[in-house]
Order: structure tokens, then sequence, then C-alpha cells
């Protein structure tokens, strides 16, 4: 039965999260073994887990999108949703939890993963998403469990409420007590935990670790306040319901305690998901969605199968959809259900139905992406999540290797941004190139394996190019004289011009300064068109700008001249000014936003100046205390791979945010650089 006394509570979703490298992989699988659905634990690092399947997951030994999959415990199904922990992955938990009943954070005792835990912490506090705390590896822990809740409370604004503590032999946890059961349990490897008397030595270590988490309940029962002042036990069902209560409404995040790899603790967790986690009916009415209408599902994940087509994996928050159902899109988009599919890791099985609260694989769903929602309905559905991805941060330029796929590379790297949609596509015809833009080095390394491994487009990879331009410090003037005899009608244009510099982002301006009709009128746009056409390449090789260009005299002739003459004309007039007016390189400046720990402060400075930036302030980042933001203006040439340094010197959380600011006049050796790479 689920909780209070009612049957199952039907299929729940629950999101494991966590640091990089915390065991969210190794829980799932101690689950899957847990519930039947394996029948041995694989293992991140032999590289025959469940979850992390996919070539580039094995490849790298870890996880870079979400696993799914869907167990039966005591009569429920529990559909787990492994999310990665790497920075440069995290933002694939934002489509997915949103649509949870609830999350298992997964963490351990390592004040170095504090700040990823803040990070993650944030995400589900700011879309209001009731969690429990999995303390990993208390095998292998050094610290008390109370001092170690105590380091991991500075990640969480909500309270953390210790559930389990555990039991010590030689220094090495063997069991824990449940705090709410009164029962002491001894581990057991790879199996449910041994049901034990309490140790005598134990004793008053659990009466006060109990009275802590009956006292933190009590602050939201007033009831239960009276019965703890009055010094009367409160009854074992009354806590449970305070428990599941105090969890939906956020005011505490229960913490558990066990050991992924071993098995340790995984049953008493899964059956505290069962009694107290919320169910679908609570999810709903957190998202706004009504119980009554057209069947309705949220996509949390695109994948492209390779021949499989497009699955769409989405979680049913109301109705049935069947195969074949022709469903519309929060976007517009309509598509026709090819297939329902059961995931396990990248093993899935064909459906029947798609029930209200299951999570499955629809298939062939063109035209509806990650984060869209979708009905069975000729209405519309509203957008119910509203989540943007992250900003880019790192950029490599890409070019086919084999100039034959140069049409399918359009197309995979439209597959890949459905697929993930913090992946952006630039293409600069400027630049001559196409740019992919991601999260860090990482994820930009996994997204062009994709492009090989599932797509069959090999690309190459480079540092993307500056947009540096050039312009000019002092005036000049020039003529340009173009005349060419041929056997028919000969050319001739001639032109005068004066060119002086502009204050820094005036951009081009063109004089007509004729007087006495000296060039015709209908002749005055073929100059300033081979003008604009001359300053796309000054004397520097870049383009030219903040120029004013006046057209001071010239002459014609009634037979030979034409605009192209005088175009030509121009262009000779603008080749010669140029040069005598003392050219200067300009490169573009970002302003930048730099967010780091405090304790990471200097190191993140010392960053940014060694890129030539110019640091403007320091702010303490809002809401998130022991967190700085440093404001500085940086060359766009230093950028590159600042993301890089900047996770390296903050235990892989410190990130930026940059917009254009200025063009800067480039001199010295950095110019030199320069101007020797592009002659």
């Amino acid at each position: 039965m689920a909780p209070n006394g009612r049957g199952p509570a039907g299929p729940r979703c629950i999101a494991i999260v966590g640091p990089f490298q915390s065991g969210k992989t190794t829980l799932l699988e101690a689950i899957l073994e847990r519930t039947g659905v394996i029948s041995r634990a694989g293992r991140v690092t032999n590289g025959d887990s469940v979850g992390d399947a996919s070539t580039e997951a094995r490849a790298h030994g870890m996880s870079i999108e979400p696993n799914v999959a869907t167990v039966e415990f005591l009569g429920e199904t529990m559909t787990f949703v492994d999310c990665p922990g790497s920075t440069e992955f995290m933002h694939e938990m934002r489509n997915v939890t949103p649509v949870c009943d609830a999350a298992v954070v997964v963490c351990e005792a390592d004040e170095r993963k504090i700040p990823a835990l803040e990070i993650i912490l944030r995400e589900l506090e700011e879309a209001d998403i009731p969690r429990f705390l999995f303390i990993n590896k208390i095998d292998t822990a050094t610290r008390r469990v109370r001092e170690t809740l105590s380091v991991l409370q500075r990640a969480s604004r909500t309270p953390l409420l210790l559930r389990q503590i555990p039991i010590w032999k030689d220094g090495i946890a063997v069991g824990f007590i449940d705090l709410a059961l009164e029962r002491a349990f001894i581990y057991r490897e790879h199996a449910p935990s041994e049901v034990v008397d309490l140790p005598d030595a134990d004793a008053l270590r659990e009466r006060e670790a109990r009275f802590a988490m009956l006292e933190r309940l009590a602050d939201y029962d007033d009831d239960l306040m009276e019965n703890l002042i009055s010094e009367i036990e409160p009854p074992r069902d009354r806590i449970f319901d305070d428990l599941s209560r105090e969890l939906k409404e956020r005011h505490v995040v229960p913490a558990f305690i066990g050991s992924a790899d071993r098995g340790n603790g995984v049953t008493r967790l899964l059956k505290a998901l069962r009694h107290e986690a919320p169910t679908l009916e609570d999810t709903r009415a957190r998202l706004g969605v009504s119980p009554d209408g057209a069947p309705l599902a949220q996509v949390m994940k695109t994948l492209h199968m390779g021949q499989g087509g497009k699955l769409s994996i989405g979680r049913v928050l109301r109705g049935v959809f069947h195969e074949g159902d022709t469903v519309l899109g929060s976007r517009g988009a309509e598509a026709r259900i090819g297939s329902l599919l059961s995931p396990v890791g990248t093993a899935t099985t064909r459906v029947a139905e798609a029930k209200p609260g299951e999570t499955l694989g629809f298939g062939r769903l063109e035209g509806i992406a990650t984060g869209d929602s979708f009905a069975a309905d000729k209405a519309r559905p509203e957008a119910i999540l509203s989540s943007a991805p992250p900003e880019p941060v790192y950029a490599v330029a890409v070019k086919v290797k084999d100039r034959r796929d140069d049409v399918r590379l359009s197309s995979a790297l439209s597959k890949i941004t459905e697929e993930d949609p913090s992946l952006v596509v630039d293409a600069r015809p400027d630049m001559g190139e196409i740019r992919l833009l991601g999260q860090g080095e990482m994820h930009l390394r996994v997204a062009v394996e994709r492009l090989a491994s599932r797509f069959q487009v090999g690309v190459e990879t480079g540092r993307p190019r500056v947009a540096y331009c050039e312009t000019i410090r002092a005036a000049a003037s020039a003529r340009g004289r173009h005349r060419k005899q041929t056997g028919g009608h000969g050319q001739f244009g001639d032109v005068m011009i004066e060119i002086r510099p502009l204050p820094r982002g005036e951009g081009f301006a063109f004089q007509d300064s004729i007087t006495g009709g000296v060039v015709p009128r209908q002749y005055i746009p073929s100059v300033e068109t081979g003008v604009r056409d001359a300053i796309k390449s000054g004397p520097l090789g870049f383009p030219v700008v903040d120029l004013a260009v006046a057209l001071t005299d010239g002459s014609y002739h009634t037979v030979d001249s034409s605009d192209a003459a005088f175009q030509a004309a121009a262009r000779l007039a603008l080749a010669e000014a140029l040069p005598k007016a003392k050219p200067v390189l300009l490169e573009p400046v970002l302003s930048v936003e730099v967010t780091i720990p405090t304790e990471a402060l200097s190191k993140a400075t010392g960053l940014v100046t060694a890129r030539r930036g110019q640091i403007l302030g320091y702010n303490g980042r809002p809401g998130w205390a022991g967190w700085d933001v440093i404001s500085a203006t940086i060359p766009e040439a230093e950028i590159g791979d600042l993301i890089v340094e900047l996770r390296s010197v903050t235990a892989g959380v410190g990130t930026f945010s940059t917009k254009f600011d200025h063009m800067a006049e480039l001199s010295g050796r950095p110019a030199d650089m320069v101007l020797h790479k592009t002659h």
C-alpha cells in the first residue's frame, strides 16, 4: 500500500543528481540490482554499467546525458533518471528535474565539492523540487556523520534532516540506525541490510540524534512540539506523516547514508522514496497542470538513435497516449507517435500505451524538442517549463574532414543541438567559418565525437578567428585614376578623395563634396560602392572601420566613363590613401563577469590580469554567501580557454558571461603576432 493506506501511488519519477564522481550512476546500478532489473551491478570503471552506456560516456568514464531506468519495488513503479554531475553537462538536469516527483542528491563528505553541491541544490531550490540527500561512500568516511552534515549544510538553504546514523566498528561504518524506525541494521554486501538489536553502546547516540530530528520536525508541527515538551513519545505513524509532509512542503531535506558501490543503504532509501516522496498529483499541482483534459506529456530529453530515428524521453502528466496518436507541441508542431518505448539505459522495450506518471520514449516526434510539452489534442498546449539554456563559455571552429560531408554537416549539427539545446551553432560567413559553442572543452569534444559516431560526419576543430578590424589615426588624400583602352569603348574614371578617422564605433561615412560637376551625379553612387568594397580589407588585411571618406574632385570621359570605371578608380584611391593615414589594428574587447567561490578570488583575478584583462570591480554574488563576482574587460582573443583554467582553480564550478563592449587599438608585440599570422 502507498502512504496513508491508499493503493499504489502510481508511477513515480525520481531524478538522481549530484556533483561529478559522487556515485550517481553507481547508485542507479545498485537500485537496479536490488530491484531485480539486473542480476549484478556493473561498474562505471569497467564500462559495464546500465547507465553511461553510450560510446562517448564509456570513452570518458563519465555521465554526459540523462540515463533512464524503470523498476518495480514493493508493488510500485519508479523511474529513475540519472543526470550528469560535471559542470559542463549539468544543464541536462534542468529539463529533467521539474517534471520529477523528487530528486535524490548524491554527495559525500568532501569539502572540495561543496560549491558544486551548492549549485545543484540551488537549482533544485529555485525549481521547487522536493529532495532527499544520500551521503555516499560512508564505508570510507573519516569524520562523524553530524560533522559531515554540518559541512554539507553550507550548501543548502533548506535545513538538512539527519535520518540515519552509522554504527561504527574499528573506525568503519558497518551498519546504521534508522532514527524514524528506531531500528538498527548491519550492512550486507550487495544485499538488504540485516535488522539487529540496537547496540547498547549506541543507545545514547540514537536518542540524541532522534530527538534532534524530532525537534526539527516540530518547528513545523505545534502538536509534535507539545509532545516533546511534555516528554510524550509521538506515534511512529505520526512521525512518518510529518516526514512526508515536511518534505513535500520543502521545509526539510532528509539525509540518508550508505555506500552505492557496496549496495549499502539502498533498500532503506527506496522505502523512503516509496512512502514519503510526492506523487504525480503533487507534481501536477506544483507545475500548475490540471488533472483534467487531453493527454499531456513533457519532453525531458531528445535522442537521435541512428537508424531508430528520433526518440523523445518524456513523462506523461495526464491521460493515456497510444502508438499512432497525433499530438500537438507547445511550439505548434504536429507529430504522430511512431512508437512507445520503455528505456533501461540504452536498451528499450516496446509498450502498448503510456499511462499517467510513466516516463517513456516517444518515437519520431518531429518538430517537438527538449523542454516542449505536447498533447493529444487539436488545441496547442501551453508551455510548462521556461528553462533557458546556459550561456556558452567555450567555442571551436568546425570544418568537415571530407568535403563530401558539407551538405550533411548542417543536418547533423541541427540534430545534436536538438538533443542538447545548450549547444549553439554560429555560422560566420564574414569569417569563413562555422562555430560550435558550448559549456566547455569536454562538452564540445563529446559533441564532435557524436557527429562522427551517430551521424557519420567527421570534423576538424580549431580556435575560432577573432574579428579584428583596422582604422586610421590621421587624415590623408589620394587620387585614383582608372584608364583602360580596349578594341571598342575604353574605361575611364578619375576621383580624388580625402579620408579622416571617425570616433570609435561610428562605422563608415561617405560624403559627396564635388563642385562644378567634375564627376557626373550618376557616378557618385559608383564611387561610394567602390569605396565600400575597398574597405572590406585594408592595408593590414582586415575590414576598415570608423572612417569618413569625402569625394572632393575628379574627371570623366563622355564616352569611356562608366559605373565600373568609377568603382575601380575609387578602390585605387582608397588603396593609396589608407597606408598614408597611419593605419592601426583594432581588437574586440568583451565585458566579462566571472563568478567564483570566494576562496578562489585571488587565483581568478590572476587569470583575468594575465589575459590582458582590466579589473573593474568586485562584488558578492547576490543571494550566494561565499561567492564573488569579478567585473572586468578582456580582449576576445584572450577568452579562448579561460573557462578551462577558471574551472581548474575553482574545483570545476567557476564560470563567466560575456558581451561585446568596444573595439580597442592593438599595438606592440600582440599586434605583431596577429599580423604575422595573417600575412
